[in-house]
């Protein structure tokens, strides 16, 4: 460090005085939802008050079995949404406890290590590699200090900082990478620019999943409609003469009819056990809807340091006068070799390789170690990686006494040389940026030795820098001179040679991009790194990109003029937090249902204005994953699109099992409606329905709810955001169905009343049972046949038919539930007839959608 006075700190007296002012060194806490509040949240869902409502009219009756059977399917309901959605809160706060931020600091002339919610304005921060910047402050003292800001900025290159006279600061939040320094601190808390991102964060209101939507507008319709049918039948038999309180009764029948009682108990099982499967594909639900939302998303906007990429420096390419080497392997695992035209190679079996490894070997500070997890870097990320480098080229390890003098890295001559002494002899050994290495060489190596640096070679030393920069890769060079005198000094130096370095993408990204586009959903990337570095990375992923801005040319477009360049493949580079906001904005404004990925702070404000929002679990920061509707535990793009496909899973199974839960309703209303307008006795009674729609329609749903994908579902065009649950198709065949096996179950209760009406109506309440189960057949999809997808590929749906149908026969023949439900025995002849009925129901839909197959191939 400079030699100035030496800095004292605050005392015990001056801390509390400025703590009495600035308050603690923590951003306002979020409040998170208590128990009792996610608790409660699971009764806001109309089709739930509905339900509420006929349990209370039902007890109002003194029909107690039904008021008591609605209730626990209320309850059952709220447990299973309380117990997915406290889980995913308990977990977020496991990754919080994770996290035990503690800062040096300097108070009262000697250094304190002290828990960072302690820090106050005034403080002089300590800070040496590896220690996460507590507050923000101004740099009074420093020696080469370079940070990591990419969790404000997005840059995935480390920033060098000179000291306050200089203008130059460090943020909260941003990690030391190298060098050493003491900054005074002038920012605590919401006051740092970390402080000031969240708040933007706040400032965007909460959001409701398209899920949601569809489904309170779905629990409105059915609502309204079961209302007007129940009134309408009830003042239509009042007309007719029929008995009030029968009539009541029949109308509360007939709401509970049409009101799918099962529906949100279904809906919560189904994306309760996919949020539980897509934890162990390393992706957190925090809200139940997330992952389904996520399956209509259409445009992925993907940050790219660590999402799309590794976070992990990697030497790529190495550059000699005479030849090119191609380096493997990613991250700091040294597994990977060197090779030249595909012929892999060692220093020992080439004398300018091994120059350039040791150079890049020897004049670093950084280390590598392996643990349980694998190999750890320690170090600055660019020295990481060139000791990777020499690790795969076997390089001789430095000996612990072999530096004998440094001259370190400045921002002012950009490179850093060390005095090195081998068992043969003393060098100079310099590395830096390739301008500043060449203005002190005058020779240049070459396999068959030293000679002079001519202008020629000048020239293409320089041509090689600015092929490898092209390709966003970071270019460093290398030189060296034998030191005899055993002086380090910077000149009359050797040119060996330069190495391109970038964080590499993951290696599981690129196709999962190419599903994405399969599945067509675009991928935007927006980046705070430079448009050169990230259109390499977008290059290697193939993204396709046609035009790159930046955050200065984005502020320099209006609203239409954004709209229109998204609508082509464009990438957005160095651009703000309020810049991400607005494109996220820009394209929901088309309609697109836009997923937003993100680790930093400066992401979080676009994480909450994006349909869903995907943080990063391992790297992300608290603000982010407060932000976010989905956490990512693994930090991986491909897992976003693993979730896109169980997400479509999910709303694919929930079309199916809402279709067929109102096609069994339809039936049953239709069933009771044409019955009371002809003067029959009433085919159905209360506890019957309640019977069909909760003991097994719901079970059977639940088991529709765990189909596995279809085959082709990520090869289909994403969804619309305005695509109903129903639709003018579900709705059809809600009618088509509900209309056969209404009018076969009154069939059959007419044809058999003569032999008493008791076994007429069991024998109809039978009937519709074993129609609504061999129905589901039908909706395992809406689009391919059973043989397409697999007859025997959803066990459960098996079980669940079983289990139900054995239910139905024990509802006939077991003396309990024929009082429970009015029912006597049927024989042969009735079962057979309820066989009859049954058959079309299971064939004729497989062969329909067997014809619309084959018509769509042709």
């Amino acid at each position: 460090m400079k030699d100035i006075a030496r800095q004292t700190g605050l005392t015990e007296q001056e801390v509390f005085a400025a703590r009495h002012i600035h308050g603690w060194n923590e951003l306002p806490v979020v409040v998170q939802s208590g128990p009792f509040r996610v608790l409660l949240r699971q009764f806001s869902s109309f089709l739930v008050l509905i339900l509420i409502v006929a349990a209370v009219v039902a007890l109002a009756l003194g029909e107690r079995v039904d008021a008591i059977t609605i209730g626990l399917v209320v309850l059952l309901n709220a447990g299973l949404g309380f117990v997915q959605e406290w889980k995913a809160e308990t977990a977020l706060a496991s990754l919080r406890k994770m996290l035990s931020p503690q800062a040096m600091v300097l108070r009262d002339g000697q250094e304190q290590m002290i828990p960072a919610r302690d820090i106050v304005p005034g403080d002089i921060l300590v800070l040496a590699p590896g220690a996460k910047v507590a507050a923000d402050g101004l740099v009074v003292q420093s020696v080469e200090l370079r940070v990591d800001e990419s969790v404000l900025t997005g840059e995935s290159v480390a920033v060098a900082k000179g000291e306050a006279e200089s203008g130059q600061a460090v943020f909260a939040g941003t990690s030391v990478t190298a060098g050493r320094a003491e900054a005074r601190v002038i920012a605590t808390g919401a006051n740092t620019e970390f402080g000031k991102i969240a708040h933007l964060t706040g400032s965007v209101g909460s959001k409701t999943t398209n899920l949601q939507i569809k489904l309170g507008q779905l629990a409105r319709q059915l609502g309204i409609a079961a209302l007007l049918v129940a009134v309408g039948v009830t003042c239509l038999g009042l007309f007719l003469g029929r008995d009030l309180i029968e009539m009541v009764m029949t109308g509360l029948s007939l709401s509970v009819a049409m009101v799918p009682e099962g529906l949100p108990a279904v809906v919560t099982i189904t994306l309760a056990l996919g949020a539980t499967a897509m934890v162990r594909q390393n992706a957190l639900a925090r809200r139940l809807q997330a992952v389904e939302t996520l399956g209509a998303a259409s445009v992925i906007c993907t940050d790219k340091t660590g999402t799309l990429t590794e976070n992990k420096m990697t030497a790529t390419q190495v550059w000699t006068m005479d030849r090119n080497y191609d380096v493997t392997g990613t991250g700091y695992d040294p597994a990977g070799h060197i090779e030249v035209d595909g012929k892999r190679l060692r220093a020992a079996d080439d004398p300018v390789l091994a120059a350039l490894l040791q150079a890049g070997l020897y004049c670093s500070h950084a280390r590598l170690h392996r643990d349980g997890e694998g190999w750890q870097m320690v170090g600055a990320p660019t020295e990481g990686a060139l000791i990777t480098l020499a690790y795969k080229g076997w390089c001789d390890l430095p000996s612990e006494r072999g530096l004998l003098a440094e001259i370190p890295f400045s921002s002012a001559r950009k490179r850093m040389s060390v005095l090195y002494q081998s068992e043969t002899e003393t060098s100079v050994l310099t590395k830096g940026a390739p301008e500043q290495v060449l203005e002190v060489c005058t020779q240049v190596v070459t396999q068959n030795g030293a000679r002079a640096l001519l202008p020629a070679d000048h020239e293409m030393i320089l041509q090689a820098y600015s092929q490898l920069a092209e390709k966003g890769l970071r270019v460093i060079g290398f030189a060296r001179r034998p030191a005899a005198d055993q002086q380090i000094t910077e000149d009359h130096l050797i040119f060996l040679g330069l190495v391109g370095l970038i964080d590499p993408p993951r290696s599981e990204v690129h196709d999962a991009i190419a599903l994405a586009r399969a599945a067509g959903i675009k991928v935007v990337m927006i980046t705070g790194d430079s448009p050169i570095t990230a259109g390499a990375i977008a290059d290697q992923l193939s993204l396709n990109v046609t035009q790159h801005l930046t955050g200065t040319d984005l502020d320099g477009l209006n609203d239409a003029d954004l709209s229109d360049l998204l609508q082509g493949d464009v990438l957005f580079a160095r651009t703000k937090p309020e810049q991400k906001m607005r494109i996220v904005s820009s394209l929901q404004a088309q309609g697109q249902i836009v997923a937003m990925t993100g680790d930093g702070v400066n992401d979080a404000p676009a994480l909450k204005q994006a349909d869903i929002g995907v943080s990063m679990g391992i790297r992300g920061t608290d603000v982010a994953r407060d932000a976010s509707d989905l956490v990512l535990l693994d930090d991986n793009f491909a897992t976003i699109v693993r979730a896109i496909g169980e997400g479509r899973r999910q709303f694919a199974n929930v079309q199916k099992f809402v279709r067929y839960l109102l096609s069994s309703n339809a039936g049953e209303v239709i069933a009771l409606v044409v019955n009371i307008a002809i003067g029959g006795p009433l085919v159905f009674l209360a506890t019957q329905i309640l019977w069909m729609n909760l003991v097994t329609d719901g079970v059977t749903a639940v088991a529709l709810g765990l189909e596995k994908s279809e085959p082709d579902q990520m090869s289909q065009k994403p969804r619309r955001k305005d695509t109903p649950i129903l639709g003018k198709s579900g709705m059809a065949t809600i009618i088509v169905l509900g209309a056969y096996t209404g009018l076969s179950s009154l069939w059959i209760f007419f044809e058999l009343m003569e032999i008493g009406v008791e076994l007429a109506r069991t024998t109809a309440f039978t009937a519709m049972v074993v129609f609504e189960k061999v129905s589901v057949f039908a909706f395992r999809s809406l689009r391919l046949p059973g043989w397409r997808i697999g007859w025997f590929s959803n066990p459960f749906l098996l079980l669940a038919l079983t289990v139900t149908l054995g239910a139905q026969v024990l509802a006939v023949y077991w003396p309990p539930l024929q009082v429970l439900l009015h029912t006597v025995p049927i024989g042969v002849d009735e079962w057979t007839l309820i066989g009859i009925f049954a058959l079309p129901i299971l064939v004729v839909p497989e062969l329909l959608k067997a014809v619309s197959l084959n018509l769509q191939r042709t």
